[in-house]
C-alpha cells in the first residue's frame, strides 16, 4: 500500500537497490539496512509497516532477528526471502515468526504482489476495533465514534489489552503481568485506579468494561465467559 514504511534487512547491495528502486516505484518508502545485529536494534527504535529479512546476513541471522522481533512484541508482518528454499527450512522461517517466505531467484511481480498482500494484512492487524472505539497499536492512538481519547500510557496499554481480549474475563494478575510487567501483585489498587480512570475517559461507553468481582475484568461483547 503507497505510503507504507518497509525496512529491507538486505546484505547484497546489489539485490538491496533493485529492491529499494521496485518497491520506491510502487509508492513505499524504503530504508536499507546491510547487518542483522543493527536491524535487530532498528526494529526497535523506528516504526514499520512490514520488513523484507534476508536470511543469511553478517553479525546476526535473519532467523535470529524475526525471533527478537516477535519476541520484543513486534506485529507488522515480515517477508523472509533467501536462497534457503527446503520445506524444513521455510517451516523454520515460519516459525521464527516470518509471514510468509519467498526463495532466490524470484519473480519481481510475485514479491511485489505478496508485498501488497502483506502490507493489507498489516494494516488489519495493526488496528483494533471493538465497538465504537478503535485503536491503532502503530500510532498509539486511540479513538471513540472517531474522536480521539487522551489516554495515558499505561492507559492506552490496559485498554489494548482488554480490547484484545474482549468477551473474556481477563484475572487481575495477568494485566499485573502483561500490562505493568510484574511478576507479582504489589498489594495496591494501582489496577483499579487505572480502570476508574480509563472508565472515566470512555463515558457512556464505560458500561462495556465490566468488573469480574474477585477474578478480573472483562470488555463486553457478548456475555463474558
Amino acid at each position: 500500500m503507497p505510503g507504507m514504511k518497509v525496512l529491507v534487512v538486505e546484505d547484497n547491495r546489489k539485490l538491496a537497490s533493485f529492491l529499494t528502486r521496485a518497491l520506491t516505484e510502487e509508492g513505499y518508502t524504503v530504508d536499507i539496512v546491510e547487518d542483522g545485529g543493527v536491524a535487530r536494534e532498528q526494529m526497535q527504535r523506528l516504526t514499520y509497516d512490514l520488513v523484507i529479512l534476508d536470511w543469511m546476513l553478517p553479525t546476526v541471522d535473519g532467523l535470529s532477528v524475526c525471533r527478537a522481533a516477535r519476541a520484543a512484541g513486534a506485529t507488522f508482518p515480515i517477508l523472509m526471502l533467501t536462497a534457503r528454499g527446503d520445506v524444513a527450512e521455510r517451516i523454520a522461517g515460519l516459525d521464527a515468526g516470518a509471514d510468509d517466505y519467498l526463495a532466490k531467484p524470484f519473480d519481481l511481480g510475485e514479491l511485489l504482489a505478496r508485498v501488497r498482500a502483506l502490507a493489507r494484512r498489516g494494516v488489519r492487524g495493526r488496528v483494533l476495533a471493538v465497538g465504537r472505539v478503535r485503536v491503532d497499536r502503530q500510532a498509539h492512538v486511540a479513538t471513540l465514534d472517531g474522536k480521539r481519547l487522551d489516554l495515558a500510557p499505561r492507559e492506552l496499554a490496559l485498554l489494548t489489552y482488554l480490547l484484545d481480549r474482549a468477551g473474556n474475563v481477563v484475572p487481575r494478575t495477568e494485566l499485573l503481568a502483561k500490562v505493568w510487567n510484574t511478576g507479582f501483585d504489589p498489594g495496591s489498587n494501582t489496577v483499579e485506579v487505572h480502570i476508574k480512570n480509563l472508565r472515566g475517559k470512555l463515558g457512556a461507553d464505560a458500561a462495556a468494561l465490566e468488573t469480574v468481582r474477585g477474578v478480573g475484568y472483562c470488555w463486553r461483547v457478548e456475555p463474558c465467559a
